[in-house]
Order: C-alpha cells, then structure tokens, then sequence
C-alpha cells in the first residue's frame, strides 16, 4: 500500500511547499522543523494501523477504558539527512528505540552510483514493527538496500517506510523489491534528472539541515 499524504489537502501542504520553496530554505532551523512536523503527522496516520488492546486508566473520579498500541515500533533512519524527520517520528512513539544507518552514494564519471552501506547500530528487531523514516525517496536504491540488510539479520514482523518527498521510480523500485512495505509519503514528483535528484524535489535535504559537505 501507498499513502500519499496530500492527495487530501491540510496545513501538511504548507509544511512541504515551505521545503520546497528556495526562499525559506534559507533558513535551515525552518526546514528542519518542517521535517519534524511531517514527521509527526507521518507518525499518527501510522499509528492508525498498528495493533491495540484494550487497558485501563484510572482516574481521580474512577476507570476509564481505553485502547492503547500493543507495542512500540522501532524507528530507523539513514544519517544524516533523515534526521529531522526521524524526530517528528520519535516525538509520538516517545516509547520507541532507534536504529541508524550509515550510506552514501559512491558516484563515478558518468553519474552512476553505488549506495555503500557503511554501520548499522540497532537493537534487536527480531518481531519488531520497523518504520524506515528516510526524507527523500529518490531511486529507491539506498531504502531497499539498507532494508534488506535489516532483512537479513532480522525477522521483522511489519516494516513501514516514510519519506517527505518520493519519486514516483523510486516508488515502483520499492515495490518492485520490498513488496511487503507499508509506504507513507507526503508528494510524489514524477521526475529524477541524472544525477538522481527528484525534479522539482527540493533539493539535498541533508545539506539544507546541516549545511554543505565540504
């Protein structure tokens, strides 16, 4: 499954048109806080599909039933531009652990690449609810990679993956390779240009956070 965050219109729209535009990119405290906040509503919609049970709650007057998630999943990021986003995810599953990924794109003369996949620090995610939050979903390379990895080492019972912007290539790669993931985006652009960078996108979100790599 798929969900597209602004195929129905909220104050989400405004969050990623501020991404997008030029002009408040400048500011990079902005733009990390936009991740943060599409993170967070990333996070609830999630959590529409986790599994619950019923507990109770007592309460100066009495006891009151509620429904509460069974478990908490793990949120896992790839550094270091996913981030900000991974916070927005970390500030409602407050209860949740961690993992992170490095990798980078190994690029030669022609502008084809290799992702390299570097560490993983990860608690054990044997049965664990995994949500990959990662920014920019562009080839889809580094996102299978990466999650195939966690595959390997781990039985995971669910895995989630979340991006503020996707490429719709990106999209059909993820399926074509992960077809058991629950994908969640907030847009979908329909071009990449050759280096892989999502047209119109928004440019390198690791770079925008955190400043230029030197």
């Amino acid at each position: 499954m798929i969900f597209q965050l602004d195929q129905t219109n909220s104050v989400a729209n405004r969050f990623i048109a501020e991404m997008r535009n030029v002009h408040t990119q400048q500011n990079p405290q902005r733009f990390r806080n936009n991740q943060v906040r599409l993170g967070e509503i990333l996070a609830y919609e999630i959590s529409k599909k986790l599994n619950y049970q019923e507990a109770e709650v007592k309460t100066p007057l009495g006891i009151a039933k509620v429904n509460l998630a069974k478990e908490q999943p793990v949120l896992a990021t790839i550094l270091r531009a996913g981030l900000p986003f991974h916070q927005g995810f970390l500030n409602f599953f407050d209860r949740s652990a961690s993992a992170f990924i490095t990798a980078y794109r190994k690029t030669d003369e022609n502008h084809n690449f290799t992702i390299q996949l570097e560490h993983i620090s990860s608690p054990n995610l044997d049965g664990q609810t995994v949500i990959m939050c990662d920014t920019m979903l562009a080839s889809g390379q580094s996102i299978v990679q990466v999650c195939r990895k966690l595959q390997e080492k781990y039985q995971l019972k669910e895995l989630h993956i979340a991006a503020v912007i996707a490429s719709a290539a990106g999209l059909k790669h993820v399926q074509e390779n992960l077809p058991e993931a629950h994908i969640w985006v907030g847009s979908v652009d329909q071009e990449m240009n050759s280096y892989s960078y999502i047209i119109p996108g928004l440019g390198d979100a690791g770079d925008l956070s955190f400043g230029e790599k030197v």
